[in-house]
């Protein structure tokens, strides 16, 4: 009996094609951020480093630089800053660990485990250092970086951040309420759920001079992520490491930073507190106050910031 083996192979091929395609299209597709929040030429990717799913933007070549968000925002805080820099550099800004895309995890808020994070993502890159550019709680995580691992930090650009330990949290003479009220164990969560998004716009409208420099829609998106299961809970973990931050920092006190370092601050933001406390710190500092700005400096005169910046980076 003679087969005809093209009449048998054809169904099954035929099949097999619809199979294929039906599986393609039902799987999962990557989260991303809506493409009206990015500007173009800014991608997006997932890696993986210090064992968790790390979510980052990225433009541009050049030598690397990494931008740290702090709260209660995620890497799109950097929109206007990626482009400007990635005219001559390979930048990179990760959502951290918890916030936004990244992987959320139970523990490792802490900065030392944070500056972990960032160490391994330079070498999941490919890279043997980078310049690192923090902001608020990304500015704490790149100062400690640059202590454990100095070999990882060609530059250091710190922004409108407090070293840990140096927060004054007495409200009776001049401190900031909200580091205990996110450092208290469930309360903080108990009384945002549902009002999130009301929770963070005060957040940031309190601590922005330029007012509707950070728009609506931005903050709406923002809140969505910190909206999902335990969003709020990360981000407030970060508070809750202070303690061990600031007991971490207090082991290098003495020990001096050997990289250039920049501090810019907003005068409506932590304004002289950041050049203080690092002046002899370092072995190289640069201290520029923006005088119109608060305490979200890159967003509120980006460019200015971008300028002070880039001069910063290529003549150091």
């Amino acid at each position: 009996m003679k087969i005809n083996l093209h009449k048998l192979i054809s169904p099954l091929l035929f099949f097999l094609g619809i199979l294929l395609s039906s599986l393609a299209c039902s799987a999962p597709s990557q989260p991303s951020y809506p493409s009206s929040m990015l500007p173009r030429g800014v991608s997006e990717h997932f890696i993986v480093a210090n064992g968790i799913r790390l979510h980052y933007l990225e433009e541009g070549k050049g030598p690397l630089v990494i931008l740290l968000h702090g709260w209660p925002e995620t890497s799109l805080a950097w929109s206007k800053t990626i482009s400007a820099l990635s005219t001559q550099y390979h930048v990179v800004a990760p959502d951290l660990r918890g916030i936004g895309l990244s992987e959320r995890t139970q523990k490792g808020y802490d900065k030392k485990t944070i500056a972990t994070d960032i160490k391994s993502l330079i070498e999941a890159l490919g890279e043997k250092q980078a310049v690192i550019i923090g902001h608020d709680m990304g500015g704490k995580v790149a100062y400690v970086m640059a202590h454990l691992y100095p070999q990882y930090v060609s530059k250091l650009v710190l922004v409108d951040c407090l070293i840990p330990g140096t927060e004054n949290t007495d409200i009776y003479h001049g401190g900031a309420w909200h580091y205990g009220f996110h450092m208290a164990p469930e309360i903080p969560e108990m009384l945002t759920k549902g009002r999130e998004e009301e929770y963070i716009s005060a957040q940031i409208k309190t601590w922005t001079f330029k007012k509707n420099a950070i728009s609506e829609d931005l903050i709406h998106e923002y809140a969505k992520y910190y909206a999902t299961k335990g969003g709020m809970t990360a981000g407030f973990n970060y508070y809750r490491a202070l303690k061990d931050d600031a007991a971490l920092v207090n082991t290098f006190a003495n020990e001096k930073l050997s990289m250039p370092v920049l501090a810019i601050s907003g005068r409506h933001g932590v304004g002289d507190k950041l050049g203080e406390a690092l002046k002899n710190q370092t072995t190289s500092l640069k201290t520029v106050i923006v005088e119109d700005s608060g305490h979200f400096v890159a967003e509120e005169s980006p460019k200015e910031f971008q300028s002070i910046v880039l001069q910063f980076l290529n003549n150091h």
